[in-house]
């Protein structure tokens, strides 16, 4: 039993912003055709192809929307939408460092532009700077304090740097805003596991769960829970609820990890 005790382990956070509802989002805004002046038509020339890039982000063609979006800046450098609109649809494919780069030159041009800030806090997360990503959350949470999703990912990085006690803070302050967040709990919940503390992580999970039944994750972690606090039959049970819905969800590699779970824990 010890050495499987050993083996089994927590979801971890890569898992969690999977399951983050979307803060990364294309500013659609439009922009009007309608009054330009023959000596505008340079302008309304990058209009157009900012607006042509808009349908195409709509569409999904994300290659699409960046070469619009690139020979808009072409004509209009200073765009900062255009900017954040390629920032995203990089974003989108995969290109952290391209999309930092973009939403860079969209705060430099709009200081106090709090999606770019969202987004580049979470471009670097994905590549792993968790201190710049603390520094942008922190310049959204200043233009909106009681932002979830910033308060959230800022946890998230602190957690990644071990500064349990910061991350906690954040997600008790989300809480405390809106005690209907399923992700906090499940956040704080990972975050007492690793201090050890898993009678409360047991109770986070539980609570993440009584808000969002089918948090295939929460169920997984819970399992391993009350694996790890010798509650063996309640843990297979769990750990059977997260296959279930990972099968369900098309998830493969999930479903599979929770099936060789119990395969241990039987053994």
């Amino acid at each position: 039993m010890s050495q499987t005790y050993q083996k089994l382990t927590i979801v971890g956070l890569a898992t969690v912003m999977l399951a983050i509802p979307s803060i990364v989002h294309a500013q659609l805004s439009p922009i009007s055709r309608q009054v330009a002046l023959e000596s505008e038509q340079e302008q309304l020339s990058a209009v157009d192809l900012y607006n042509r890039g808009v349908d195409k982000l709509d569409a999904g063609d994300y290659s699409g929307a960046i070469s619009d979006f690139s020979d808009a800046l072409e004509l209009d450098p200073s765009d900062a939408d255009s900017h954040y609109n390629r920032g995203y649809a990089y974003q989108t494919l995969g290109n952290q460092r391209a999309a930092v780069y973009d939403y860079t030159e969209a705060i430099k041009i709009k200081p106090d532009f709090e999606q770019a800030y969202t987004n580049r806090g979470t471009a670097y997360l994905a590549l792993e700077k968790y201190q710049e990503a603390i520094a942008d959350f922190d310049e959204v949470i200043k233009l909106s304090p009681k932002n979830e999703a910033a308060l959230l990912s800022r946890g998230n990085a602190k957690q990644q740097l071990e500064d349990y006690q910061a991350a906690l803070a954040d997600y008790e302050e989300v809480i405390s805003n809106n005690s209907q967040n399923a992700m906090a709990y499940y956040q704080r919940g990972l975050t007492y596991n690793q201090l050890e503390q898993h009678s409360n992580a047991l109770t986070d999970y539980t609570e993440a769960l009584k808000i969002q039944p089918t948090f295939a994750e929460a169920f997984y972690n819970r399992g391993i829970t009350k694996f790890k606090l010798k509650n063996i039959e309640q843990a297979i049970e769990d750990l059977e609820k997260a296959a279930e819905l990972y099968q369900q969800e098309g998830r493969t590699e999930n479903y599979q990890s929770a099936m060789n779970a119990i395969q241990q824990i039987q053994e």
